[in-house]
């Protein structure tokens, strides 16, 4: 190319070719910039809701965090297929775009949320408090870290998140539900129901004759899907754990002792104290009031309630040093004694006044008490660490073509033989396979690779790995009918018995329907007639089942039906209805009310958000959306 642009320019009409190309270059650079311009000038922008963007990160963050969310109610890791059936693209910018127009609205509206309710929201969220139930900032921090957030970024969302939240109830709250809605949900639900009725079992049918062969292959033909062996695989596993890999044996009592050191908090209780606080506009008006409170004018309580702090927000609670969300406030209040007021402090959200009314002294556990579980967690870290290492000394191995049975052994590592597993990790017996580490995550793995491919390895939820040779491949098949005919005949013999019973049933309740009275036709049959007193709908009673009562429900009163249970069948006449009074305001109808107010309300905010996106219009950019999402939709 560059040769070329060198002939080129050697001619006239050449060199005005390229003074135009390069001035165009040079004006697309100016535009978008060097970076946009050779990524064909994209925007970071995926979709915008009025003037609210939805950036390219956004929608990556909350995608992850879509994912991880259903990685761990599955057990089991999702490929982008999986993640793309399961519509978590969808999901994630019908969110974003709600959010967005939440957003967009409060704006308009001009909805500000202080900065005392986002601390206050922040030390209530459960994720951000210790096994005591308090706020606690080093466990606050870490979370922070794991999702990719800073403090600001974090606190800024939080700051939204509080606004939607209070637009939503300004819409959505104190729905009046209409009274002939809770009329009809009390006279569905307070219904009762009496049938008399009778069970044909399948002796009722009589001798089912033996079937030919052509009627056992007909059946097995239609039924053939019954009778289908799954796939099996066989599979080497090649297991490295961080916990079995662990030796606590091999630390140091000189390591244990510097970790003791540096986490003695963890090993006992920190110090607490019990902290007051009084939010200034400015540090001239709390010098102003630090003096009055020391020459004895005022008390720390009287400039509180001048300042308008009552109670609820005067006392910070009785906290550790690390559980205090600001540093500055944290610093100063641990530096006070017992009843001392602080010098003005400069905390993020403002000029405060300290005073510190309780203290609590901590205590810690000796290092001989804890040695075992200090010497435990370092090995675990330390092996975790090793993961890294080992695992690419495993794959340099594995490019070498070493077989895994060969690397167990040279490594002392665990080596799981699989002789034949199906998708559901059971045998050819129908038991379930033992030794698969993370079986969701290596049975689906198993299932996608191939008889010597290279297989990338799976990550464990220990902080592992493991590396699979698939070794066997028996595909899934139909059982012959010689092989299963016992199954098919008993399958066949099942279906003409209900078949018999169903046409009994059929008959016996036109009987029924026409005046017969149920004890007439429970003697033609040669049953004992039964009475169900108090049905109530999807609940099952005596030998009725949930759908023979809801078939009962189903029928008008004074006539008859049938219908399956279990291996039997019911024939029944519904003999009477009852229904309690409706009565506004009870107890019931209240119960009523509070259950379906939370449905009115979520379909009263859906109209709205909608409404708002209506107005305000939505714009995606597809072609942003899929490099956002890796190209993957």
């Amino acid at each position: 190319m560059l040769q070329g642009i060198r002939n080129a320019s050697q001619h006239w009409l050449g060199k005005i070719i390229l003074t135009i190309i390069f001035a165009l270059l040079i004006a697309g650079v100016g535009i978008f910039g060097v970076e946009e311009f050779f990524r064909g000038g994209s925007s970071n922008r995926v979709a915008t809701v009025g003037s609210t963007p939805i950036t390219t990160e956004q929608v990556r963050q909350a995608y992850q965090n879509q994912l991880q969310r259903y990685q761990t109610q599955l057990k089991r890791a999702l490929t982008p297929d999986q993640a793309r059936m399961l519509g978590l693209d969808r999901q994630v910018m019908s969110q974003l775009i709600t959010e967005a127009a939440l957003d967009q609205k409060t704006h308009d509206l001009g909805l500000a949320v202080p900065d005392a309710s986002v601390i206050r929201a922040i030390h209530d969220e459960k994720s951000f408090q210790n096994a005591q139930g308090q706020f606690d900032s080093q466990l606050f921090y870490q979370t922070l870290q794991r999702a990719g957030l800073n403090e600001g970024m974090f606190v800024r969302e939080q700051r939204s998140v509080i606004a939607r939240l209070q637009l939503a109830e300004a819409v959505s709250s104190d729905l009046h539900v209409p009274g002939a809605m809770r009329e009809a949900v009390h006279r569905y639900t307070t219904e009762r129901r009496a049938a008399a009725y009778l069970m044909l079992t399948p002796s009722t049918a009589g001798q089912i004759p033996d079937p030919t062969d052509e009627e056992l292959k007909t059946w097995y033909e239609a039924n053939k899907s019954g009778f289908r062996a799954p796939e099996f695989r066989s599979a080497n596993l090649l297991v490295v754990d961080p916990e079995a890999m662990a030796k606590p044996d091999a630390i140091t009592e000189a390591d244990a002792r510097a970790a003791y050191a540096l986490n003695k908090d963890r090993y006992g209780s920190p110090e607490k104290r019990t902290i007051q606080q009084i939010v200034f506009p400015d540090a001239a008006a709390a010098e102003a009031a630090r003096k009055a409170i020391e020459d004895g004018s005022k008390t720390f309580d009287a400039v509180a309630t001048e300042r308008g702090t009552d109670e609820k927000d005067l006392t910070l609670g009785t906290l550790t040093k690390s559980e205090l969300f600001d540093k500055a406030v944290a610093d100063a209040a641990f530096a006070l004694p017992e009843g001392g007021v602080s010098q003005p402090v400069q905390g993020r959200f403002g000029t405060v006044l300290l005073r510190v009314t309780k203290i609590e002294s901590g205590t810690v556990k000796p290092f001989e008490q804890v040695e075992g579980e200090i010497r435990k967690g370092l090995a675990l870290a330390r092996a975790r660490d090793a993961m890294e290492t080992t695992r690419d000394a495993i794959e340099d191995q594995r490019a070498g073509a070493k077989p895994l049975t060969d690397i167990a052994a040279e490594r002392s590592l665990t080596l799981v033989g699989v002789k034949a597993v199906d998708s559901q990790g059971k045998d050819p017996e129908g038991r379930k396979v033992a030794d698969i580490p993370d079986p969701d995550t290596t049975l689906p793995a198993l299932f996608r690779a191939e008889i010597g491919g290279d297989n990338e390895p799976l990550r464990t939820k220990a902080g592992g790995y493991v590396w699979y040779d698939v070794t066997n491949i028996d595909p899934a098949h139909d059982k012959p009918l010689d092989v299963v005919k016992d199954g098919v005949k008993a399958g066949w013999t099942a279906a003409e018995i209900a078949k018999r019973l169903q046409a009994k049933g059929r008959e016996l309740a036109e009987k029924l329907n026409k005046g017969e009275t149920i004890e007439a036709v429970a003697q033609e049959v040669g049953v004992n007639p039964q009475e169900a007193q108090d049905l109530a709908r999807n609940q099952a009673r005596d030998m009725l089942t949930a759908d023979d009562v809801n078939l009962i429900f189903a029928t008008p009163v004074g006539k008859a039906g049938s219908a399956a249970a279990g291996d039997s069948r019911a024939v029944f006449k519904v003999t009477a209805a009852t229904m309690p009074a409706f009565v506004a305001d009870s107890p019931s109808d209240r119960q009523i009310t509070q259950s379906f107010q939370a449905a009115l309300a979520d379909d009263v905010l859906s109209e709205y958000i909608g409404e708002v996106q209506k107005n305000a219009g939505v714009k995606v950019d597809a072609a942003a959306l899929r490099r956002a999402l890796g190209g993957e939709y």
